[in-house]
């Protein structure tokens, strides 16, 4: 096998080809190892790696030997230094044990080889952490592959690996999947688990863990994987009535979709975008659902407040267990300078303070609730525009923690709602700019409704197919 036939393949047909013995582990591996080394120098998307050899996997797993990157964030594995993007790490800790969702990863048979970049602590819609520099993006390096999962999306979309672990807090899956060209579906909370370090109340309930891949059947096939309760979850979620993997080509029905392509914000949408987004509103109404638009409405700049409150809480409690774990002193001298003014924020917030973001959230969450019983599901951009250029979400800038939350959701407003909500939604690589450059279209439902999100994904799929678009950085290209 070379890298054209291995970039051509998705996670589930690489599988298959080991299954079937027409390829072994090893020589995927050794692809993975290769593509990564070739691509990287350009796009930057590695943390640490590629390993000498995969970490170990189960070999009866459903994804056996099929190679895999994780982020340098919350999921880890056990003796695999991590650095979550900052220097206060920057000789990383190293795990006594793996996570839970890394067990999981593990048993599905994925081969880890690498661990990929993220921007510091994860609060960034950019990933350019100053511990490793910019990640770029490889439709065009010059841009951005997003954040906070880009070293993800990069090396996924530059065909080295074809599936990576990402995670979400306000847009971390789908924002990296919609400009590098993937599917991102961020899962209902508490779906995966975040154990045990954390629960599905991590970054006030906003924080989500799964992946990125290059097609809908490789999304529903591994969250069949990970989709798992532990023993001290503080929550158990409903689970499917079959196997997400059964709903790929199944028929969704005639849904009731709501189009909304006016960013939350009141900041500007790009025409290419919105263009994009109603072709595939139109694609949907030929296959016979009924489309109008309507959105759920709130007040954004409380919305804003409260999620500005729920970050800094959360930056400034990361940063207190590194200080517990590196013994040193968090300050501007190693750590960023918009993560240093959250954590100093987050530091001064109050009982009261978060118990008002959370009355916020409640009532955010009540809205979208009800507006999900008018309408299956709502059809929105996954971001404001295409790839931004390097240095645009500079987390360096001389911003106060307000600030810098506005600066990233007012370029990115269709992600963080459903973080709030803690409902799904999925990012689809269904247009193109004219500059070549991908365009995610965002598909959102109600709490519990993964099922029917894949069966539209996949109806879309088939329709507007997006498998043969490749970047100029590739495995086949350099």
């Amino acid at each position: 096998m070379n890298f054209e036939e291995y970039s051509a393949q998705d996670a589930t047909s690489l599988a298959a080809i080991v299954a079937a013995g027409d390829a072994t582990a090893d020589e995927l591996a050794t692809l993975a190892t290769d593509g990564i080394n070739a691509v990287n120098a350009q796009i930057n998307a590695v943390a640490s790696g590629p390993f000498d050899s995969p970490l170990d996997y189960a070999s009866d797993g459903t994804f056996a030997g099929v190679p895999f990157a994780i982020k340098d964030l919350v999921c880890h594995a056990e003796g695999v230094p991590t650095r979550m993007g900052t220097r206060m790490l920057e000789d990383g800790v190293v795990p006594p044990a793996d996570t839970h969702l890394m067990e999981r990863f593990r048993a599905a048979g994925l081969a880890t080889v690498a661990v990929s970049t993220t921007p510091e602590f994860g609060f960034n819609a950019n990933t350019e952490a100053l511990l490793y520099g910019p990640t770029r993006n490889p439709w065009d390096t010059t841009r951005s592959a997003g954040g906070s999962s880009g070293g993800a999306g990069a090396l996924v979309a530059a065909g080295a690996i074809p599936v990576a672990h990402a995670n979400d807090g306000g847009g971390s899956i789908r924002i990296p999947a919609a400009v590098n060209g993937l599917v991102g579906l961020k899962p209902s909370r508490g779906r995966v688990p975040l154990g045990p370090d954390l629960d599905s109340t991590a970054l006030s309930g906003k924080a989500i863990e799964f992946a990125v891949t290059r097609s809908v059947r490789d999304t529903a096939a591994l969250l069949d994987e990970v989709a798992v309760s532990y023993p001290g979850d503080r929550f158990i979620i409903a689970p499917p009535e079959r196997p997400w993997a059964q709903e790929v080509g199944a028929d969704p029905g005639r849904l009731r979709i709501a189009l909304h392509t006016e960013s939350w914000a009141g900041t500007a949408v790009d025409p290419e975008v919105v263009a994009a987004v109603e072709q595939v509103a139109r694609t949907l109404e030929e296959a016979g659902h009924h489309v109008e638009r309507a959105t759920p409405t709130f007040d954004w700049e409380e919305f804003l407040q409260a999620t500005a409150k729920a970050w800094a809480a959360f930056l400034a409690e990361s940063v207190m267990g590194v200080e517990a774990m590196t013994g040193k002193a968090a300050g501007p001298d190693n750590v960023e300078a918009t993560s240093w003014a959250n954590v100093q924020y987050g530091r001064g917030l109050t009982v009261l303070d978060m118990a008002a973001a959370g009355a916020t959230f409640n009532s955010v969450s009540r809205e979208v609730g009800r507006f999900f019983g008018d309408y299956d599901i709502l059809l929105t951009p996954t971001t404001n525009h295409p790839a931004m250029p390097l240095g645009y979400l500079d987390a360096n800038a001389d911003l106060d923690a307000f600030g810098w939350t506005s600066r990233i959701f007012e370029a990115f407003s269709f992600t963080p709602l459903f973080n709030t909500t803690g409902t799904p939604a999925i990012s689809l690589p269904l247009g193109q700019s004219k500059d070549g450059l991908p365009i995610g279209v965002q598909v959102a439902g109600p709490m519990c409704s993964e099922s029917m999100l894949i069966r539209v994904a996949a109806q879309l799929e088939a329709a507007m197919p997006w498998a043969a678009r490749r970047p100029g950085v590739h495995v086949t290209t350099v």
